[in-house]
């Protein structure tokens, strides 16, 4: 009789359990209990789910990757692409241009401005020189108790100092038929086109100017005027007497304005008009404004203090080397428009009295030049162009120099026939827009 030992090793209680069998007839029973057996159901399940916890959370995860991959290289598209808008402004940072403005020097232009317009009130009394006095007393008190708090506001001080100061060279003494012509301080729109002709030398002169004299009661004269040399400079400009002559381009006369493009009365850049038969222009290679009488042959020049050289071109669509300085006339006065650091960059504007090229009033306005595709002065008023497409151009800013207040919300959409604008003038006479348009010659009615 053969007796047998079962020996089983039960996992789940780590411990082994030893069996006897009885032998019974020709088998060996041996009696088991199925309880050392039992499987943990329960802790099998919870493992189960955080197992199934664990896949979920690893697919949400690596849905969160791709999405992740999808994203990064739109986000660094959009990176890139603010980089490249911003990077015309790197130079303010480096050069410090956003420094806050000195208290020191904040004071001393409050108390100039503030005497500026004592004598103006002197002179003519009104309830707007008394109101800008006593805004100028609360400014001067309100600088000073910055300065007691130590609480340096300086950003916005400046700004009402812009304000300000917009507002005192507003109440210097304007001529009373300052603004005579304009039904309306603001344009209202702009014609199609009403002349557009290849300018008279060749299509590949692509910078330079033209329009009417621009002197009430003067005689009906058309300039032509075309850089050469890198359209950079100029030394002659093309006088025709006639409309007729001018279409036809016939019977003119080339006027010598210098007798070299290195001499320092030779023009440079496009922003030149022609008033009461005198040429303004900046002259060759300086922060000087020129001007030349066509019959005396005689040249002026004014410095602009604190304007740059090839700084603050025209850039909105593409920057247009050698604008520095954009020559306006209205009325009875010469405008020049351009950008110094000294107001960030922003544009400047300047009265000049067309006969001694003094300057009789300047204003600061908040509009960066290079964010600008050209400019033109209308009654007084300065209106700024951005680029649409290549044959659409639309006026969205005008600066009031009669109220100091500026409007960035304007849309006078008008038409072009290239892409780049060299000059754009306003002629008070006949109430005409001359634009230079990439070699071509057009012109606006204009809608007060």
């Amino acid at each position: 009789m053969l007796s047998y030992l079962l020996v089983l090793a039960v996992l789940v209680t780590v411990d082994a359990q030893i069996i006897k069998g009885e032998q019974k007839d020709d088998s060996c029973v041996c009696k088991l209990s199925s309880s050392i057996w039992g499987f943990p159901t329960a802790k099998f399940e919870a493992a189960q789910n955080k197992l199934q916890t664990c896949e979920e959370n690893l697919i949400e995860f690596r849905k969160k990757i791709q999405a992740s991959n999808v994203q990064m290289p739109k986000l660094e598209l959009s990176l890139k692409n603010i980089k490249t808008r911003l990077k015309p402004f790197e130079y303010l940072d480096t050069n410090g241009l956003y420094n806050a403005l000195h208290l020191q020097q904040l004071v001393q232009e409050l108390d100039q401005m503030y005497s500026t317009a004592s004598d103006i009130h002197k002179k003519t009394s009104s309830k707007e020189i008394e109101g800008l006095l006593k805004e100028l007393t609360n400014a001067k008190k309100e600088a000073q108790d910055m300065y007691k708090d130590n609480f340096f506001n300086l950003e916005t001080m400046k700004s009402k100092l812009l304000d300000l100061n917009n507002r005192v060279q507003t109440c210097k003494t304007i001529p009373e038929d300052f603004s005579s012509t304009c039904h309306q301080r603001i344009m209202s729109s702009i014609s199609s086109p009403v002349v557009t002709k290849l300018n008279s030398m060749s299509k590949s002169y692509i910078s330079g100017a033209w329009g009417r004299d621009a002197k009430q009661d003067n005689k009906e004269r058309y300039f032509e005027h075309c850089l050469m040399s890198g359209n950079q400079l100029g030394i002659t400009i093309r006088i025709y007497n006639s409309y007729e002559d001018f279409i036809a381009s016939k019977n003119y006369k080339d006027e010598t304005i210098a007798p070299s493009y290195g001499d320092k009365n030779a023009v440079q850049g496009s922003g030149t008009i022609f008033y009461d038969n005198t040429v303004f222009y900046q002259c060759y290679n300086s922060i000087e404004i020129c001007s030349f009488n066509i019959t005396t042959k005689a040249t002026k020049r004014m410095k602009l203090d604190g304007a740059e050289i090839n700084k603050f071109p025209f850039c909105y669509y593409s920057c247009r080397d050698w604008t520095d300085f954009d020559l306006e006339a209205d009325q009875d006065a010469v405008w020049v428009i351009y950008a110094t650091e000294e107001n960030h960059g922003n544009i400047v504007v300047r009265r000049l009295d067309p006969l001694s090229l003094n300057t009789t009033h300047t204003w600061k306005t908040r509009l960066f030049k290079r964010s600008v595709t050209n400019t033109f002065m209308v009654c007084g008023v300065l209106y700024a162009t951005r680029f649409v497409n290549t044959y659409r151009e639309e006026v969205f800013y005008a600066f009031d120099t009669l109220t100091g207040q500026e409007i960035n919300t304007l849309s006078l959409p008008f038409e072009k026939v290239a892409a780049g604008i060299a000059n754009l003038n306003y002629n008070p006479v006949d109430r005409r827009l001359y634009m230079y348009n990439d070699g071509y010659l057009l012109a606006y009615n204009t809608f007060n």
